[in-house]
């Protein structure tokens, strides 16, 4: 995809300055390129400047959220007002140039999602009441991620919303630490040791999902980071992961834990062999020292790692729990196979569908908010909610989606180590983000604050997709 040229357009030299090489040219034909410097460097400017609203998305979402980080599914916080500047900016941008931005692959892609959402809305049994599942779809898996795709020109705009997402994993992270070792964080194991960061404790999953953005986000100028700076950008992101690294830890998050374990691998073996050694031996003595030397957490980290599969001997309630709302979201799709049970249709047939060791809610408690018992209204499956909502039809097309932009980016990133292009670590990053989202939808499904930046993360690999390697090296 080669975007539009913005700024002054520079006339061609004439024919008879075109000297070939190694030929002096006379000096009075070298001053035409200089004019079309300012042009350039004003248009380089804009590109950044329509990025605000994207960076905006991403760190409006330092602020607390209201109602103790429990919103509901209708609230429109400040981060969602955001991203829809974004879209508007993007498609007032699309609609003065009159350009065919995408290619047609990707055009089919986002076409077959819109679709897939539409006939999942129109055949639920309350086709009015699956509405705002439908916008918040649409917002979710195209409107945003193709508002970034759009949107950013270069590597320098990718490396800048990339660095409001490290900068808000930071502040969170921070955060996060800071309750675990003052114990005002949210409830765990009968103490308040677990960091939520600014997100409380109903929603449990917000900081550690922020957390392993940065964390995927920063490894990546730990391991090859470009030319400019290069040392001192390196040592910035290996302490910035460091932070993120004992964040995600006392975030007591398996799913993000699983999920940062395999991007992070993904991107140690994409960089090379040589510096996936050398890495993995890095990284094996860092968790030796953080967990064996300081103790950080460990005996808590030990615990929660075991409950993952630990489930006859020694019941976890919310393993138990997950498991139950699988098995649910499962028997939703036995009834519905083809179109599923509608968008936001899982809270109503939970109970028809799930066992009888079903809990009625999950406990929530500390970081300053009073006990309160919250209900379980998704499977915490994103591949399974898709398959019982929407049935074969949206699972084929939405998770496919997802699917095509993985494989698309990788394959780009592999062309790009082999023709040496100067981006490769964007590509690393975007990468890192795909694998890390789509291994967390395991566990993990859409709700909360941080959904919108499902989106973002989604665009990032979408853009490093469909960008030819030799575009994306430059800045």
């Amino acid at each position: 995809m080669t975007p539009p040229t913005t700024g002054a357009q520079v006339a061609p030299a004439p024919a008879d300055t075109r000297a070939p090489v190694g030929t002096a040219s006379a000096p009075a034909h070298t001053a035409p390129p200089a004019k079309a410097a300012p042009g350039r460097a004003a248009a380089g400017a804009l590109d950044l400047w329509v990025l605000l609203p994207l960076v905006a998305t991403v760190l409006l979402l330092a602020l607390p959220v209201p109602g103790a980080g429990a919103p509901s599914s209708g609230d429109v916080l400040p981060a969602d007002l955001a991203s829809g500047a974004a879209v508007v900016c993007c498609l007032a941008r699309l609609l003065a140039r009159r350009a065919r931005p995408l290619p047609a692959g990707a055009v089919l892609v986002a076409a077959l999602t819109v679709a897939a959402l539409a006939v999942a809305t129109v055949t639920a049994p309350d086709p009015v009441a699956a509405l705002p599942g439908f916008v918040r779809y649409l917002q979710i898996f195209v409107l945003v991620p193709l508002a970034v795709c759009l949107t950013i020109r270069d590597a320098r705009g990718f490396r800048l919303l990339t660095g409001a997402l490290v900068l808000l994993a930071v502040v969170q992270g921070v955060i996060g630490i800071r309750q675990f070792t003052t114990g005002t964080g949210a409830s765990y194991m009968g103490e308040e040791v677990r960091a939520v960061g600014t997100f409380g404790p109903g929603d449990i999953m917000g900081m550690a999902t922020v957390v392993a953005y940065g964390l995927i986000a920063a490894l990546p100028y730990v391991l090859r980071p470009p030319a400019l700076g290069r040392r001192l950008l390196r040592l910035c992101a290996l302490a910035v992961t460091v932070v993120l690294v004992v964040a995600l830890a006392v975030s007591f998050s398996r799913g993000s834990w699983i999920a940062t374990a395999l991007a992070a691998l993904t991107v140690v073996v994409l960089t090379g062999r040589r510096t996936a050694s050398r890495s993995l031996l890095v990284v094996g003595a860092l968790s030796v020292v953080l967990v064996g030397g300081f103790g950080i957490g460990s005996d808590m980290v030990r615990e929660r790692l075991t409950s993952v599969t630990d489930v006859a001997r020694t019941p976890d309630r919310s393993v138990s729990d997950r498991y139950a709302l699988w098995g649910a979201a499962a028997g939703m799709w036995r009834e519905r196979p083809v179109t599923g049970v509608g968008l936001k249709g899982f809270p109503e047939h939970r109970d028809g569908h799930a066992s009888i060791g079903l809990s009625s809610g999950s406990d929530t408690g500390g970081a300053g908010q009073e006990f309160r018992r919250q209900s379980l209204l998704s499977p915490h499956n994103m591949y399974l909610l898709v398959l019982g909502e929407q049935g074969l039809i949206g699972f084929v097309t939405v998770v496919g989606g997802w699917l095509a932009v993985l494989v698309a980016s990788v394959r780009t990133l592999l062309l790009a180590r082999r023709r040496r292009a100067g981006a490769v670590d964007c590509g690393l990053v975007a990468v890192g983000l795909v694998v890390w989202q789509t291994v967390d939808f395991l566990y993990a499904d859409i709700g909360g604050p941080t959904t919108v930046l499902t989106g973002v993360v989604l665009g990032l690999g979408a853009w490093w997709a469909l960008t030819v390697p030799e575009k994306a090296a430059t800045g």
